[in-house]
């Protein structure tokens, strides 16, 4: 798995209406983080978010796949793929990312 400048690049900019959001490199990809949290991940350049029973339906009705590090392996955790619709939309994917992000906020 990896994911290339140019796609963080991309997704970065996407963020850019929304303050202090970095990327930061792990096992051939890279988190999303706001404020020190990680809210998404990125690899193989596809971006994917944060769920839990929150959110966790608009996911599956958009259609998004669930993250799954090990193909071969029916394990996945707990982020979904972006709709490419959310993704190409500043503004919804800042929405959706908000949601993300508390859900990492409210664990301690």
């Amino acid at each position: 798995m990896s994911v290339s400048n140019d796609f963080l690049e991309y997704i970065l900019d996407q963020f850019s209406a929304w303050d202090d959001v970095s990327t930061q490199r792990m096992f051939g990809g890279a988190g999303l983080y706001r404020h020190g949290k990680m809210f998404g991940l990125v690899f193989d350049d596809v971006a994917y978010l944060k769920v839990d029973e929150t959110n966790r339906g608009k996911y599956e009705e958009s259609g998004s796949s669930p993250f799954k590090p090990f193909p071969e392996r029916p394990t996945s955790v707990s982020y979904f793929e972006i709709p490419a619709d959310i993704l190409e939309d500043p503004e919804e994917l800042i929405e959706w990312s908000a949601e993300s992000l508390s859900i990492q906020q409210k664990r301690k």
